[in-house]
This record gives structure tokens, sequence and C-alpha cells, in this order.
């Protein structure tokens, strides 16, 4: 497979996993349980969720296509695997369910994958790995706005 051919599989599989999300969530941010949880007061503004998600699965989708062209083993695939499912149910756990606790395990879990990639691969994938860092630091910021929302309701 071609690193175009590559790159949109990924990206199809990545903004995919997005849709089915928001799908999953039960009118997530816009709905009166969310709107009337004590929030983090860095919690950003609604619109940046759209712009950083999609911006960290491009540079995903990217980082998989090099990835992928090295490296095709039974720990990647198994580890995106992983990933693609933690990141779509913990919409579902989260917004759908207002299972908050669940909720912060599932982004621990997802957060714990992402930073495995990261540096099970790192020396492999070299500046490329830079590409990580949008998703690794999300990540780090959605696990503290999910932990102070179950801390302060």
């Amino acid at each position: 497979m071609n690193n175009l051919k590559r790159f949109l599989f990924f990206l199809f599989i990545n903004l995919g996993s997005l849709g089915l999300g928001s799908l999953l969530m039960n009118n997530g941010p816009t709905s009166e349980w969310y709107l009337n949880l004590n929030k983090a007061p860095w919690t950003p503004p609604g619109w940046l969720f759209g712009v950083a998600w999609t911006t960290i699965m491009v540079c995903f989708s990217i980082y998989l296509t090099y990835l992928f062209s090295k490296l095709s083993s039974k720990n990647i695939k198994i580890a995106f695997s992983i990933q693609v499912f933690l990141n779509i149910i913990w919409n579902f756990i989260f917004f759908n369910q207002h299972l908050i606790l669940l909720g912060l395990i599932t982004i621990i879990l997802l957060t714990i994958v992402v930073f495995y990639i990261f540096f099970s691969f790192k020396n492999i994938m070299k500046t490329k790995s830079l590409l990580l860092f949008p998703y690794m630091i999300w990540l780090l910021i959605a696990t503290s706005l999910n932990a102070y929302i179950l801390i302060n309701n």
C-alpha cells in the first residue's frame, strides 16, 4: 500500500471514530447534564474541541502512515485498535451514560496507550514522533477536565 492510500485509510478510521464518538454522545456538551456540571476553570470553549480533535487526528494519521510504512507489527496494530476503541467509547461512557469515574478510567487508559505508542516507536519514528505531541497534550488536558468534574460534582 502506498503512503497516500495508507494516509487516507488512517484518516478515514480516525475521523470516522470521531464521528462515531460524536453520535454516541447523545448531545454531549450541549446537554443539560453537562451544562450543569461544575467544570474546570481551564475548560476550553466548545468550538476548540472540534478543531483540536480534527488537528490531532490528521497529525495522528500522518504519524501512522509513516509508522506502518516502516513497521507493521502485531503490537502496533493492537495498540492502534485499542486506541480507536477507547477514543470512541469514552464519549458514550461520559456524555451518554454520565459515568464520570468510568470515563476517567477510560481516558487514563487511552492516554497510557497513546504514550505507549509514542515511547515504543520513537526511535523508529525520530522527529515524526512530534506528530503525537498534540494528541498527548490534549489527552492530559482532557484527563484533567474529567478528573475535575469527578472531584467537583
